[in-house]
């Protein structure tokens, strides 16, 4: 018998399927273990890990598919059975057996638990009532989402993190929210006491009504279903729903069932290998009661675990597995919007420490760092203003390379800090999560291949402005050979000079060689699409007219078959029964094929170059203006039908959507624009995967930006909310003006938001607080721009001369063009095309029918 037959293929089960189960998995992939071993993954939740980190953004619109921690392909590239829905019921360990709910039985060499942790639910009277919930999984929030549509208050019990999270969570869902935390201020682990009481003044500001120092005593019910609460401290609070969220503890049940050791106060005990007391089996993450005695509830410790447990379990006889004695429990996040950060000693523990601290409760901001007798940065609190945490961090044991004093102050109120991560040692942890040093991100020449080589950036996400200023420049950052400008350098250029033309424009900036040339398809539509930007009058006028491509050259979208398309602008999909029975006459008479778009307008398809001005003529007469499908430009703002005839609706999605469309139409933009209008939070006009979307709520509408529906789907972001139309619109005026002015090339909103340094954070600087002094200049452009629009159409049509490029042939200009053919399908039309042979066989391909 062949060695390859008695051979044993040992069998690693895996037991939970959370974000460090998965971060196991790819532990034993990078060291070969998944190629000789059989991997076997029990899941108890219906889907594969997801980034329970981020779980909040699934109310900010990003779907359980986006939150997914498994790359596409990764489980059958590796062959790793994963059974969802199918959790481990019981351990054999005499047997080294594990049996799932179905009944299946799996036997182990190794067997790892990664069961993570379950909510706290304090025992008062009504705790199970209909409208209790936990804040725990995707499925929590889905019936969180549900039962909410019929409410319109909700208490949150518990101020920690998950606590806010979870109180965010439903006031976006439009209810009247309250927080209840036992502990006299707000996050208590995290913060101190002065900066739980900034926290408390910002979140109360968000009209959100906080009870600490008090506990819940008893959820009150009618009927089975929630009505209110009582506290510990004599007051009632009246609410449709109660969410409890007031810590976790260790899932740990398995262990003790099959006779593991498990911690006094919950945790199965492992040694610093995340071995157990069986040496077959280990614990990983918030399960595991690690060797210094202490359950680690944060992702960047579980990963620790889980590339240790993999380290063994790949080659238990190597001495040199670094252990996990220990973890780092800083943290950053966004809590309601605001910055909260906690990194080392941050309560100052240590003996004869020292506390620099500013405070500015006006603007929320809270700031201290620890300080030992000799000058050490021990840790530190931020609250509203965590820019500096990707580099305190790090310098956390060290002495700081300026004052505290200047750490804290914000700009203008100090000494200038010329503190950078320059400063920072080789060693330096930047990402904590996948504990990732500076040196490591020094070998690295782009943000996607520092995530790509070391996983730095993919995790909580807080080092990424760190990666990025420790990452070299581009060498040449020029749009292209023509010019050693960018995009929106050239915009500034064209804007502050006032040049309108393309040869201006290359003669005075362009590089020396392409001085004096024509320029190259980059550069030439690049160019075109500033000056269109700045109002420089009808794009097809003299040298802008050679600027364009071919759909702008038309004015019309081309086919496949060299026909063009015709789709006039229906403002917020609202249309008329006469403007109806215009297009269908338009589009019967010239043999047109119709479609009704995702973007609720009418497409017609198959006209001829030499057709387009009579089929505009018609439109026009109507009252129809361009739909601009064939700009780098606004394209829609789509609507649902709002509170005018939606039993649910809150404002008037169309009349909004309407406005908008008709304010911002004809825009030129480096790529094109799409807008929705959403009448309540039930999103049906799915604004959030727009480039801005607008979703109303009882106090106005809420302002989302950079979503992207395309071939990578990104959900916008919340930039602000509750706005009234006056504030609204010029938000948008803002934000639009901005992206136009410091977009790359064909780059779209989502796209820019994710490059722009800052992200997010210096957008909402910028277009809401002002803070480069823009706001009136960019106000300005926008205001140009709509007193300046004329439809392209209707100027064309006006202008004989302007009417003889909508020619097939310019020496034939009353000669159609025969390549130009169609077949009935349908009861309508479809390209006639040319059948295409294949070598010398008999096969043959139809060119686009498919």
């Amino acid at each position: 018998m062949s060695a390859d037959m008695t051979a044993h293929t040992p069998t690693i089960v895996l037991v939970g399927h959370g974000m460090v189960g998965q971060r196991f998995l790819e532990s034993l992939a990078d060291r070969g273990v998944t190629e000789r071993a059989r991997i076997v993954v029990l899941c108890e939740e219906p889907r594969p890990a997801y980034d329970r980190v981020q779980l909040t953004s699934y109310f900010s619109g990003k779907t359980p598919d986006d939150l997914s921690m498994v790359e596409a392909g990764f489980m059958e590239k590796h062959g790793i059975e994963l059974y969802v829905g199918d959790p481990a019921e019981s351990v054999d360990r005499e047997a080294r057996t594990v049996t799932a709910r179905s009944g299946q039985v799996f036997a182990y060499d190794s067997l790892v638990l990664a069961t993570g942790s379950y909510p706290f639910v304090p025992p008062v009277p009504g705790k199970d009532a209909r409208g209790c919930f936990v804040y725990r999984t995707i499925e929590d929030l889905l019936a969180i989402e549900e039962y909410a549509k019929t409410a319109t208050t909700g208490a949150v019990v518990g101020g920690g993190l998950l606590g806010l999270e979870a109180a965010g969570a439903l006031k976006g869902l439009g209810l009247d929210t309250h927080v209840v935390e036992f502990a006299p201020r707000l996050m208590p682990v995290q913060v101190d006491e002065g900066g739980g009481a900034a926290l408390l003044r910002t979140i109360e500001r968000m009209g959100l009504t906080v009870h600490t120092g008090t506990g819940t005593q008893e959820v009150v019910t009618a009927d089975g279903a929630v009505t209110g609460m009582k506290l510990s401290d004599g007051s009632e609070v009246a609410t449709d729903m109660v969410v409890f969220s007031a810590g976790v503890r260790p899932r740990d049940q398995l262990a003790r069932d099959c006779g593991l050791t498990v911690g006094e106060r919950g945790g199965i005990a492992v040694d610093e290998l995340c071995r157990t007391s069986d040496p077959a089996v280990f614990a990983i993450g918030e399960c595991a009661l690690a060797s210094d005695g202490r359950v680690y509830g944060l992702v960047a410790p579980g990963y620790e675990m889980a590339q240790t447990a993999a380290a063994t379990i790949a080659d238990a006889t190597d001495e040199t597995v670094s252990g996990f004695t220990g973890a780092d429990m800083s943290t950053k996040l966004k809590l309601l919007g605001v910055d909260v950060a906690s990194f080392g000693d941050a309560h100052g523990t240590a003996e004869g420490c020292l506390d620099v601290v500013y405070s500015d409760s006006r603007s929320g901001v809270y700031k201290k760092l620890v300080i030992s007798g000799e000058g050490v940065l021990l840790g530190g609190v931020l609250v509203g203003d965590a820019e500096q945490y990707g580099l305190l961090r790090p310098l956390t044991g060290t002495v700081p390379p300026v004052s505290p004093e200047q750490l804290v102050l914000p700009a203008g109120a100090g000494a200038p800090v010329a503190l950078g991560p320059s400063s920072l040692p080789d060693d330096a942890v930047i990402c904590s999560c996948h504990n990732v040093t500076k040196h490591a991100i020094g070998q690295c020449e782009s943000l996607a291949e520092v995530k790509k080589c070391t996983k730095a950036g993919t995790g909580c996400g807080s080092c990424v402005k760190v990666i990025e200023k420790l990452l070299p420049a581009p060498k040449d950052k020029g749009l292209c050979g023509c010019f050693s400008y960018t995009r929106s350098e050239l915009y500034e250029i064209a804007r502050t000079l006032r040049i309108t033309s393309f040869a201006a424009l290359l003669d005075s900036h362009g590089r020396d060689a392409a001085k004096g040339g024509e320029g190259c398809e980059v550069c030439k539509p690049t160019v075109g699409s500033i000056l269109a930007s700045l109002n420089n009058g009808y794009i097809l006028d003299g040298e802008q007219a050679s600027l364009q491509d071919t759909n702008d050259h038309f004015l019309a979208n081309m086919q496949r078959n060299g026909s063009y398309s015709v789709v006039p602008r229906i403002p917020g999909g609202e249309i008329t029964p006469d403007k109806l029975i215009v297009i269908g006459e338009v589009a019967r008479d010239f043999g047109l094929y119709t479609k009704i778009t995702g973007g609720q307008r009418i497409d017609l398809f198959g006209a001829r170059v030499d057709q387009l001005p009579a089929i505009w003529t018609r439109l026009v007469d109507a009252g129809f203006e361009s739909g601009h499908a064939y700009g780098k430009s606004l394209r829609t703002v789509k609507s649902c039908v709002g509170q005018t005839w939606c039993r649910y609706g809150v404002q008037d999605s169309v009349k909004m959507a309407i406005q908008l469309e008709l304010r911002y139409r004809g825009l030129r933009a480096p790529h094109k624009l799409k807008s929705a209008v959403s009448g309540c939070a039930r999103e049906c006009a799915e604004a959030q995967s727009k480039d801005f979307g607008i979703i109303a709520t009882a106090n106005g509408w809420n302002l989302y930006v950079g979503g992207n529906g395309g071939a990578t789907p990104r959900h916008a972001d919340l930039l602000s909310q509750d706005l009234s139309d006056a504030e609204l619109v010029r938000l948008i005026d803002r934000f639009l003006m901005f992206y136009i002015r410091t977009a790359d090339r064909l780059e779209r909103t989502s796209t820019w938001l994710e490059r722009l340094e800052g992200g997010l954070d210096h957008l909402k600087d910028v277009v809401v607080h002002d803070s480069l002094g823009l706001c009136d200049e960019l106000e300005a452009l926008m205001a140009a721009h709509v007193d300046d629009y004329q439809d392209e159409w209707a100027q064309t049509l006006d202008d004989p001369e302007r009417l003889r490029r909508f020619v097939s042939f310019v020496n034939a200009p009353d000669a159609p063009d025969p390549s130009v053919r169609f077949v009935p399908e349908r009861d309508q039309i479809k390209p006639d095309l040319t059948i295409l042979t294949l070598g010398r066989t008999n096969s043959t391909l139809e060119g686009a029918s498919r």
